[in-house]
């Protein structure tokens, strides 16, 4: 993965990075899926494994589960050997079990602060309203990951008062973490989902899918595609996404 969120030009064919970034394809995998993994499944190893120490038998609430982040933190918590609990809507149960979960909650019609009690470690990817509630699903002592950086001081306090941790993550360049990941990818226990292929040429469009927030899994795109590979059409050529789920 090069460096995040300062990177030297990912989107073209080849590129030049330091040597900490990079790490050997798997074999068993292809091109496709080796592009797909290293951000979103290096984001998603930095909070459950380096940031929140997930351990067996420990309760994990991921938050938007079958999005590009998620769908990867699910499969990696499982490997952990933890118990994973994943939000998403309704239609994507059936996807988040097939990862692995073990238990599901629609968002649209569930409060998850109801449904869930005293879980060690949330995944937040979303921040905002739903950063604030997670803490109150936190069992004294627990630990809540949130994705999107940035001043959270009533958070904060909030966390201290529940005897809590809130810590707050970006994704870094990490060799060990890269090699880690491709460990896991090539003995089967990590696969990324890959939604839609674009061609390099409509990288914009994939962005654009990206940012609605509802596909499942991850967009990708490729300088040997010619076309883009669904969703629903780019979801009627931008009306979806890439990561809450």
């Amino acid at each position: 993965m090069l460096p995040y969120p300062h990177g030297v030009g990912s989107h073209a064919e080849y590129v030049t990075g330091p040597a900490r970034a990079f790490t050997h394809k798997p074999a068993g995998i292809d091109h496709l899926q080796a592009g797909a993994l290293p951000l979103a499944a290096l984001t998603a190893y930095q909070a459950l494994v380096e940031t929140a120490d997930v351990r067996p038998g420990q309760r994990v609430l991921i938050h938007a589960a079958a999005g590009g982040v998620g769908h990867l933190a699910v499969q990696i918590a499982k490997a952990r050997g933890a118990r994973v609990i994943g939000t998403a809507s309704a239609a994507k149960h059936e996807f988040l079990r097939e990862l692995g979960a073990d238990e599901v909650i629609d968002y649209r019609s569930v409060d998850f602060t109801e449904a869930v009690r005293d879980v060690d470690v949330v995944l937040d990817p979303i921040a905002g309203e739903t950063r604030t509630r997670s803490l109150n699903v936190l069992r004294p002592g627990g630990t809540l990951v949130s994705l999107k950086p940035g001043a959270a001081p009533d958070d904060e306090e909030r966390a201290a008062q529940l005897g809590v941790r809130l810590k707050l993550m970006l994704v870094e360049a990490d060799h060990a973490g890269m090699k880690a990941i491709a460990e896991l990818a090539e003995t089967g226990g990590l696969r990324a989902h890959i939604e839609a292929t674009f061609p390099l040429a409509e990288a914009a469009e994939a962005h654009a899918l990206g940012e609605t927030n509802r596909t499942t899994g991850r967009s990708s795109w490729s300088s040997r595609a010619t076309t883009p590979r669904d969703p629903t059409t780019a979801r009627a050529r931008i009306g979806s996404d890439r990561s809450v789920g």
